[in-house]
């Protein structure tokens, strides 16, 4: 992980004083709601239905065992004991009182954390696969070229007051877990023709009321010039985006407008005045972060454990977890293991203080003291030894962390909604348990690999749009009804899901799901998962039993 030099503590401790000062004055009524407004949103905190919410950045969702134990001392001291991992790999407090975010913000700095630039229009904490640097399926490590866009970002005084929030992702591994070609900026790692790494650099993607997904504005762009080519985006983005109409100031309505041509053609003239400028990256700089995430003291170890097979051969219950929730590792003798925040009856994403200290206890016993906050609202131990799986899996269990429904049904992607939000049109968390609670552990396996997203509102922090069932909350005359989406993915292959038709009332959700599946599982043909079935029957089928009145 990266660390801190003197530069960043100071920045910390000044930002945390600066915004101290600022609470202060706006308690004693010295500064109004409007003044106040930019102050807290460059520190992370909201205003929320019930109370503030604050939003802690996790830079690429790595976490030590150190930081998340903060992390749980605040959910116990400042809040009601627990908090809420969102789709962009940061942790969310629902109860923080006003003033006490400055102690939190000093008592995030203590541990090289902070809320800075997790909210306002601004560049936000960019994001990757959670199997980056530990997985075969790879290209290149795309941690170190996070961190160098975290740094290249991170006060940028000319990006501070865009026209809108700005989301980037980056992605290193064959498989794309990061929804990469739905932010902002997409940065895909790959090999030109000659074996030479770089980058394909994505523009204009984004959810929200007009989800799009990115286009393609350069093709291959040497390593050396990351830096000045995002910088050339933002400058063209911050200059022409619309900012009479936030509804239309994001950059994928620009890229639109302007015309994807036009659009690359802007940022190709805007980087000849930056390209081998001062934002040029060095090898020097780039080994400099590279160091930052060498591989730890791995054990030269069997590539198969004989004492892990045996006991997969002997324990359905351990190999039904196994199979979910345990994934390749790059290094023989190592496995990676994805705790699934997603067992019935709790909140999707929600992690108690106590949990968070016990998964930080696990990762100092069993994964370097290391962790990764996932897309999908999970955590990932990312170096297990095999031999060590059934063990983690036993004391995993004694905190309800055993949910084998990884990538399942029952793993439903889920916004706080209208239990929290004050944007929300409706509730996510209880439709997302209703539908947990509807199918049994059978059925989910039988079903196989299928993504349900949940937004409470068309802002789609639930990612809903590229859901293979996607849901969203609306308001209908005062109450609370739910759109249902067909058809989208966040992969390689990313798209957007199409309507099914009228909205539904709550209670019909889970009635509305099983109908959905049955179609699948009646159509499906060998290995094929429900989005290869919906892409191949089209919505038709579905649509006629969603709406059959003798079903």
């Amino acid at each position: 992980m990266y660390r801190y030099d003197n530069y960043d503590h100071q920045m910390l401790a000044d930002r945390v004083a600066q915004f101290r000062d600022q609470t202060d004055r706006y308690l004693q009524g010295k500064i109004s709601d409007a003044e106040f407004l930019p102050l807290r949103l460059q520190n992370g905190l909201y205003v929320q239905r019930l109370a503030p919410m604050l939003r802690i950045a996790i830079p690429y969702g790595m976490l030590s065992s150190t930081q998340l134990r903060k992390l749980a001392f605040i959910a116990e001291y400042y809040d009601k004991g627990y908090g809420h991992f969102t789709t962009r790999q940061n942790i969310q407090f629902n109860w923080p009182a006003l003033e006490e975010v400055p102690d939190i913000l000093a008592h995030l700095a203590e541990v090289e954390m902070h809320a800075i630039q997790t909210s306002g229009n601004c560049i936000r904490n960019t994001t990757t696969d959670q199997y980056a640097g530990v997985t075969a399926q790879e290209i290149e490590d795309a941690r170190p070229w996070c961190e160098l866009i975290r740094q290249w970002s991170s006060f940028h005084p000319e990006f501070a007051h865009l026209p809108r929030k700005f989301k980037i992702a980056v992605c290193g591994t064959e498989h794309d877990r990061a929804a990469t070609q739905v932010h902002d900026i997409g940065v895909y790692m790959i090999r030109n023709e000659d074996g030479e790494i770089g980058f394909r650099v994505l523009a204009g993607g984004g959810m929200g009321r007009t989800p799009v997904i990115g286009k393609v504005v350069r093709e291959f762009l040497p390593k050396r010039h990351l830096l000045s080519y995002l910088d050339a985006i933002l400058r063209v983005y911050n200059r022409e985006g619309r900012r009479d109409n936030k509804f239309k100031a994001r950059i994928k309505i620009l890229v639109k407008e302007t015309g994807l041509e036009t659009f690359r053609e802007k940022v190709e003239k805007e980087w000849e005045v930056l390209r081998d400028g001062p934002l040029t990256l060095t090898e020097d700089e780039v080994e400099r972060c590279k160091a930052f995430f060498h591989d730890p003291d791995y054990r030269d170890l069997p590539a198969q454990s004989e004492t892990l097979k045996q006991i997969l051969d002997n324990n359905l219950v351990f190999a039904s977890w196994h199979d979910q929730n345990v994934a390749e590792h790059k290094k023989p003798g190592y496995s990676i293991v994805t705790i699934c925040l997603k067992k019935t009856g709790f909140a999707p994403g929600d992690i108690s203080a106590d949990q968070m200290r016990y998964v930080a206890d696990l990762a100092d016993r069993y994964s370097f003291g290391e962790m990764r906050v996932t897309h999908n609202q999970n955590v990932v131990l990312a170096d297990v030894e095999q031999d060590q799986l059934p063990a983690l899996w036993e004391e995993l269990k004694r905190e309800n962390l055993e949910a084998d429904n990884l990538n399942l049904l029952g793993d439903v992607i889920c916004c706080p909604g209208g239990d929290f939000c004050a944007l929300a049109n409706a509730k996510s968390i209880p439709i997302a348990e209703a539908i947990q609670r509807h199918f049994s552990h059978e059925e989910l396996r039988d079903i196989g690999q299928l993504s349900v997203n949940i937004s409470g509102c068309m802002n789609a922090c639930g990612h809903h749009h590229v859901g293979n069932i996607g849901i969203l909350g609306v308001d209908k005359k005062g109450e609370e009804f739910y759109q249902v989406t067909l058809g989208g993915r966040a992969d390689n292959d990313t798209a957007i899901g199409k309507v099914i038709g009228p909205a539904f009332a709550q209670e019909e959700i889970p009635t509305v799901m099983a109908r959905i599946t049955e179609v699948y599982k009646q159509h499906r043909e060998a290995n094929e998962r429900f989005i290869d079935t919906y892409e191949r029957v089209g919505m038709a089928p579905f649509k006629e039993a969603v709406y059959a009145k003798d079903h």
